[in-house]
């Protein structure tokens, strides 16, 4: 088995006990995506966490058998030596976003979540994707015919899939749900797809040990920490799959939806709280950094502070069709840069079946949060069906354009789908060719003071949904009435942390 181990220059090496940075002056290897020493003072100095926390994660890295690194001996096995460290998500921690938790309220109304998982190892020009879906958990597993006639045909299930290495994937799929669980209000979930026999299924989070003893097959994740081991079932004959992936890394936010230190925002707004304007969407860490492994096609690639991301979707189905820009690695700036920016036609609330447009940039870059969104200005976009993905913005203070494209056949990968339940439904490609610029914005309109001019050869782009006939040209159209609603300065979260009993599932 072939081991890789990718160091990433000095202020970017974890400790072989923490799992956070330190610094390596020896180091050769360039950065590819440099690192402010303030981010990495996050990290090293557990400022993310909380003092009690702070405490016990002292007591878990001296008791490496209690929560363990990793649980492969590496000294028998002969492999590398990054050790991620398991730290159970801490209640009250900085940086958690609106919309975290798993949001199925338990009725049977058709509903499905979906969680984005990505780290990018900018030395190999690779990314992982991890995909998790779950579809009307109502019914545990596929319906009787009995439940067709009362509920109308409904797919059901937990979906698992992963984009990997040199555009290689893998999926594994059950139609039941019987072993999925989420956390009502943290970004926490796993599913069991086989047990240890004589053992019962985790139904929360668990130290790595606890699951590799109990888990054959499945995953979980929290903010904090991500694992798993999935077989592919041999359901996919159009792109070229691997047959395991196994996988374990510990994870530091650096970026929420917000500015770092203030209140983060839900990226849709305060109205995402109520089961409208569906499928709802909140980026839950636009930017961190992880350590850890990944067995991939026969190869183990170890990494250190790679840029990671994640997001989710819910609700009763994904937009008529939609594209989407990703991307933590820049060339041209220095400390760290993340974007996020999306567009999709989605079903308004109604009887008769009316879309409106809907649109966003966001950018995370020095600590700052600069946001697009239609209540607070005007995004527009030129997408093609393949290949070309542009998009300006403005709002009272900033500008932005981003231009990407690819010259990669792309990736189909499956979607929650109302029609077909997880089925081929959007193209994907991490080799995307971007550039983003950045301006402060004048008085009269102009492009003033430019702060980013940024390129990156590894962003994630996105088209799905469809008919797509021909290029989409768009602008956002949020009716005056919501985008004043929008604007108002609620706190849906603060709001029901006053009246617990009341507060929705997922806030």
């Amino acid at each position: 088995m072939e081991v890789n181990v990718l160091s990433l220059g000095e202020f970017h090496h974890f400790s072989p006990k923490l799992g956070f940075p330190t610094s390596n002056p020896t180091s050769s290897v360039g950065l590819s995506h440099p690192l402010k020493p303030s981010s990495l003072i996050r990290c090293g100095r557990l400022k993310l966490f909380p003092a009690n926390l702070r405490a016990s994660m002292s007591n878990s890295i001296s008791e490496n058998q209690q929560y363990g690194a990793s649980t492969i001996d590496r000294d028998k096995e002969g492999v590398g030596s990054v050790n991620p460290v398991y730290v159970p998500t801490p209640p009250n921690r900085d940086l958690r976003t609106p919309h975290s938790g798993y949001h199925f309220d338990g009725s049977t109304r058709r509903f499905f979540e979906g969680w984005y998982f990505k780290v990018s190892i900018p030395e190999r020009r690779q990314s992982f994707c991890f995909m998790y879906s779950v579809e009307n958990p109502a019914f545990r597993k596929k319906l009787t015919p009995l439940e067709v006639a009362q509920h109308g045909p409904r797919f059901t299930g937990v979906g698992a899939q992963i984009l990997g290495a040199d555009d290689k994937y893998i999926c594994q799929y059950t139609e039941e749900s019987q072993y999925f669980w989420g956390s009502r209000h943290e970004l926490a979930l796993g599913n069991t797809f086989i047990a240890e026999k004589g053992l019962n299924p985790p139904n929360k989070e668990v130290p790595p040990q606890e699951f590799n003893r109990r888990v054959l097959e499945g995953f979980q994740v929290s903010p904090l920490w991500h694992q798993g081991f999935i077989r592919d079932d041999g359901r996919t004959n159009y792109v070229e799959t691997v047959s395991t992936a196994r996988w374990e890394y510990s994870t530091c936010p650096i970026y929420g939806w917000g500015n770092v230190g203030d209140k983060q925002k839900s990226t849709a707004g305060w109205l995402a709280a109520f089961p409208v304007f569906e499928p709802h969407w909140q980026i839950c860490m636009a930017g961190g950094l992880s350590t850890g492994w990944i067995e991939w096609d026969g190869e183990r690639i170890e990494f250190q502070n790679a840029p990671s991301y994640s997001e989710k979707n819910w609700g009763g189905a994904f937009p008529r069709k939609w594209f989407w820009v990703q991307c933590n690695v820049f060339k041209g700036a220095t400390g760290e840069v993340a974007l996020t920016a999306a567009g999709g036609l989605r079903q308004l609330p109604g009887l008769t079946e009316t879309y409106e447009n809907a649109a966003l940039v966001g950018i995370h870059y020095e600590e700052k949060f600069y946001e697009f969104v239609p209540w607070n200005g005007v995004v527009s976009w030129e997408v093609a069906t393949w290949g070309h993905w542009y998009m300006g913005a403005e709002n009272e203070t900033h500008m932005v354009e981003l231009e990407a494209t690819t010259k990669e056949l792309g990736s189909t990968l499956r979607a929650p789908t109302s029609e077909a339940g997880l089925a081929p439904a959007c193209k994907d490609t991490c080799f995307g060719e971007l550039r983003l610029q950045l301006w402060e914005r004048k008085y009269d309109g102009s492009k003033g003071k430019i702060i980013l001019d940024v390129t990156s050869d590894m962003a994630a782009l996105e088209v799905g949904g469809g008919p797509w006939f021909n290029t989409w040209k768009g602008k956002t159209s949020t009716p005056q009435l919501l985008s004043q609603a929008l604007r108002l300065p609620i706190d849906a979260n603060g709001f029901f942390d006053l009246v617990p009993p009341f507060k929705p599932p997922g806030l």
